[in-house]
């Protein structure tokens, strides 16, 4: 953790101080929370300050970071601890429960929301319907919950009025079934959210005003700066997905609406009698719990009494008792619409249908949100309570941290160390011991007959307390001016000295509450308020046992509640206030220290350094710092796991400083573990780069195998495609000799594209055969590229054969060239090209350059092919006198002009053949007939005698050039005919 955080954050977990002293604790607390770390460990305990600010880190990547990690792998934080008691339950199908506790404005509700929500977040990956329903209940009952139980005070804008429990039932699967919520309310608050963000409409149907001064039940409460509206528009949503119907919520609103109401009633004698003043609040009541106006106005000043020989009797209030009725009156109002809610979100998230056998076994999460410890300027019965529970957890978190402590020693056989530390115990039994407590004393003044005041109690507990060493008065310290004479007593709770004020004790201890309202709801004609008054059925003969106290119902509730508890692993969260402010910048240090001293958070620390901080299961030890020993790293050789971890211990020299359990190392001192960690820490670069290279080389070499692998695939099917092309060609043409067209119908298969090339020399190689089979000269158009020879026919002159160029030997086949010859047509107007190809000329300075020579039947052409075959020169054929030709095989050629302007050129043979000799297709295409009538002509315009003589020798020469190339074409064409056959 120390490497995930860095040292500048201080010390993620308490444990590892140098020393454990106060100043040390809270110097590493501030530091901390200075640099917005704000969670920190105790072991597996998390301390938790409140930030007073928002903080991005419960994000879904948080929640990812988190899930299924250890303790030790992530920094401190809720998340952690929530993980670790998720884990637990699984594993091991072990019950385990959260205890969230600090005082009042800690963070203790924001700390359990954030709790639930990783709850829900990890569980369910399957996404199903129901799971997700139960998810969605008990996240929202949050909401709900809050808004009917927390309230704005002094200290705390959202603090919890009501203690919460809710257990979280897991099918084996690790999915929330249900769950179960306990509460256990105190004071009524949250209806100022009602007149704040209801509509006008509905405010109006109460017959009430936005304005929360209006009413003596909200008017102090009226400057809160919460958001009312939309905490009442969440409320609105979460009640209807919890399952709430719309008369269940209009009933809600009735009951709040009857509390305000209840509150602006007075009273005024009259004479003997006492008489309401204003009647339409009284008929308001009546509207909205559907009773009789008679009903209530009798219920709030009177109250029926039956006798000891059962007469009924009906006897009038004083104003007094008028006004403290209706008080009670409204606080039992709210207080069983809170139980009720509670009861309707219990019967919708309840684990239904569930049989062990089929199901497996059902395990709970507990999480526990209760009010925190609280120190008012005047505390009263509230606070009494509220201390009173707080000591209790108290002595729960030391028991249970003390024994698993001890527990764990003594199954590892590690000697067990006595701690010192505070027992609490000694608190605990001054509030509850039987008949020497503070509740029990309050009792029995409440059941003593007669008037008994608070100051007669608290004469009582001078009287039966007074050599307590935690309790003391101004009676027992008369020097003590800051308590007052019959009013005041102090109680040494563990997290300091809390004065109480005495009066209203036995007020609020009573059952307060006449049973002439318990009547008057019970016969409402609204159901829901019918159903949470049950003890209203019953008659006044027939309610004759004394209910329980409230100091008595709440004391069982908490034993109760502690017992479930201890049955379960817990994990604590220890939440702590940074000032009284609500500050984001400020560590008040004696505040601070206060509470880390009532919390006993220093001697949580030692109990965990008692013998060893730090303990690790022999095989995680030896997994995090194996890299750390020769012997160890990468495997070990050795019988087991501890016999590596003692060689990681003596190389380092820390013999001394471990012991040795059944499963685990224990560490004594944290400088051990901090040595192991920094050497650790330098070598993860190396072992970081050697695994990168070890990796970097099995991916290379998978990927060369898989490149071979996949080359050779490729070749494979290569040649199956050839192969598989030969046998369908072979297929295909194996009776051509048999056919009339010498297999001219046979369609060709498509070719690979490897083959493209070969199969149109197949098709060429095919056709010479069937001109061999069905010669016909009418069959062949010579295309320019071509060599044409031609001979004297029924006096036209034919080509008789036909040798095709590839297409990189011939100009024609450039798009520039084709470009060129269009533009040359349209201009000199010539109607054919006799020959084209690349040339490489020679000029005077015996320089050689390539060029493109275009013969037409008009003119001669010298190209430029690098500049898209601009026309270098033109020369009319008509000029042409003669051509020479060299003996060797250099291909040379000379047109000979009439302008002495002779073109020197070497004509560049083609790749189709090397050795090709080009200088005949240039004579025969300079010497076709055309060509001769051409010149014929122009040397009978010179002179007559002379044209004849030149013609006979034109056609002399032709004649013997036609011999020659017909000896070659034949030739050729035998060699053919062998190939084919």
């Amino acid at each position: 953790m120390a490497e995930l955080e860095g040292f500048e954050f201080g010390k993620s977990d308490f444990v590892l101080l140098d020393e454990v002293t106060m100043e040390q604790f809270l110097e590493n607390l501030k530091l901390r929370f200075e640099k917005g770390r704000i969670y920190t460990f105790i072991g597996e305990v998390v301390v938790s300050v409140n930030p007073y600010r928002q903080m991005d880190v419960y994000g879904k990547d948080a929640i990812d970071a988190y899930r299924g990690r250890e303790l030790y792998e992530n920094p401190p934080h809720l998340y952690a601890v929530a993980d670790a008691a998720y884990k637990a339950m699984k594993r091991r199908a072990k019950d385990t429960c959260i205890v969230i506790s600090g005082e009042s404005g800690a963070g203790k509700t924001e700390a359990s929301k954030y709790i639930m929500q990783y709850i829900a977040a990890i569980t369910n990956p399957s996404q199903r319907a129901e799971v997700e329903s139960v998810k969605n209940v008990l996240l929202k009952s949050n909401c709900v919950l809050e808004a009917f139980g927390n309230a704005k005070t002094n200290r705390n804008d959202n603090s919890s009025r009501f203690g919460k429990y809710m257990d979280i039932n897991f099918n084996f699967n690790g999915d929330p079934t249900g769950g179960h919520i306990n509460n256990y309310l105190l004071e009524k608050v949250g209806i100022i959210q009602l007149l704040r963000g209801g509509s006008d409409e509905l405010l109006k149907s109460l017959h009430l005003s936005k304005d929360p001064t209006d009413y003596t039940y909200t008017s102090p409460g009226a400057s809160s700066s919460s958001d009312d509206r939309s905490c009442h528009r969440a409320v609105m949503g979460a009640l209807k997905v919890i399952g709430f119907s719309e008369e269940e919520v209009s009933s809600v609103y009735k009951i709040l609406s009857t509390i305000l109401h209840l509150g602006n009633l007075h009273f005024e004698t009259d004479g003997e009698s006492v008489q309401v003043v204003g009647g339409d609040s009284v008929r308001h009541i009546s509207e909205l719990t559907d009773t009789e106006p008679e009903s209530v106005n009798k219920a709030l000043l009177y109250r029926t009494v039956a006798t000891g020989g059962g007469e009924v009797i009906e006897k009038g209030h004083s104003e007094q008792e008028a006004s403290y009725g209706r008080d009670a009156f409204a606080k039992a109002l709210y207080e069983r619409l809170f139980a009720w809610i509670v009861g309707r979100i219990n019967s919708v998230i309840e684990v239904k249908n569930y049989n062990p056998a089929l199901h497996g076994k059902n395990t709970v999460i507990g999480v526990l949100d209760i009010y925190g410890f609280e120190i008012f300027d005047n505390n009263s019965f509230e606070q009494f309570c509220i201390n009173y529970c707080n000591e209790k957890l108290q002595q729960l978190f030391i028991e249970l941290i003390l024994r698993q402590e001890q527990e764990e020693y003594h199954r590892e056989g590690i000697t067990w160390q006595h701690i010192d530390y505070f027992n609490n115990q000694i608190i605990v039994d001054l509030v509850e011991q039987p008949h020497k407590g503070i509740i029990s004393i309050l009792d029995e003044a409440c059941l003593t007959a007669g008037k008994v005041t608070d100051t007669v109690c608290l004469d009582s507990m001078n009287h039966k307390l007074g050599q307590h060493p935690h309790y003391t008065s101004r009676k027992l310290n008369p020097t003590d001016k800051s308590m007052e004479f019959h009013r005041h007593f102090r109680i040494r709770h563990y997290a300091g000295d809390v004065t109480y004020s005495v009066e209203g004790f036995l007020d609020k201890n009573k059952d307060p509450l006449f049973q002439d309202f318990k009547r008057l709801m019970y016969n409402s004609s609204d159901p829901v308020l019918k159903e949470m008054w049950p003890d209203g059925q019953l008659s006044i003969t027939e309610v004759t046992k004394r209910p329980l106290t409230a100091a008595t119902l709440f004391k069982n509730s908490i034993i109760a509640l502690v017992d479930k508890l201890a049955c379960k692993e817990p994990y604590y969260v220890r939440c702590i206030k940074p000032n009284e402010v609500k500050s984001p910048m400020l560590f008040d240090d004696a505040r601070c220290r206060h509470q880390v001293a009532y919390l006993g958070l220093l001697e949580n620390v030692r109990v965990r350094r008692a013998g060893f901080a730090y303990r690790q299961p022999y095989e995680r030890f030896l997994q995090r710092y194996k890299m750390t020993c020769e012997y160890t790293w990468p495997n070990h050789l050795m019988s087991s796991d501890r016999e590596a971890v003692e060689a990681i211990v003596v190389q380092h020299g820390f013999e001394g400083d471990v012991a040795y359990g059944h499963t685990k190392l224990f560490v004594r001192t944290p400088r051990s573990l901090f040595t192991l960690e920094q050497e650790r820490a330098a070598l993860i670069p190396i072992l970081v780069l050697f695994l990168q290279k070890v990796w970097r080389g099995a991916l290379a070499r998978m990927r060369c195998r898989q490149m071979r692998a996949i080359y050779k695939v490729m070749g494979c099917y290569k040649r199956y495609k050839v192969k598989a092309h030969f046998w369908e060609v072979e297929r295909r043409f194996a009776s051509v000799r048999n056919m009339t067209d010498y297999g001219k119908s046979v369609e060709w298969p498509t070719p690979p594209a490897a083959l493209m090339q070969f199969h149109k020399i197949t098709q060429h190689l095919h056709r010479r055969y069937r001109a061999k089979g069905q010669f016909s000269l009418q069959d062949f158009v010579p295309p320019t590229e071509q060599l044409g020879v031609g001979c004297l026919v029924q006096g036209h002159f034919r080509h008789c054969i036909c040798f095709c160029l590839q297409a990189r030997d011939c100009p024609l086949t450039s798009s520039n060239f084709v470009r060129i010859t269009k533009e040359l047509k349209n201009k000199d107007q010539y109607s054919q090209v006799l020959f084209s190809g690349f040339v490489r000329m020679l000029n005077w300075f015996n320089n050689t350059k390539d060029r493109a020579l275009l013969i037409t039947d008009k003119h001669i052409y010298r190209l430029e092919p690098k500049k898209h075959f601009k026309v270098q020169k033109r020369i009319p054929i008509e000029t042409v006198t003669s051509l020479s030709v060299s003996s060797g095989t250099d291909q040379m050629v000379v047109l000979h002009t009439v302008s002495q302007e002779d073109v020197l050129v070497y004509l560049q043979s083609g790749q189709l053949g090397p050795k090709q000799d080009r200088v005949g297709e240039l004579v025969g295409t300079l010497w076709v007939p055309a060509f001769i009538e051409r010149r014929a002509g122009y040397m009978l315009d010179r002179s007559p005698i002379t044209g004849h003589l030149y013609i006979y020798i034109y056609i002399y020469i032709y004649m013997c050039v036609c011999v020659c190339v017909c000896i070659h074409t034949y030739t050729l064409l035998k060699k053919i005919k062998g190939t084919l056959q």
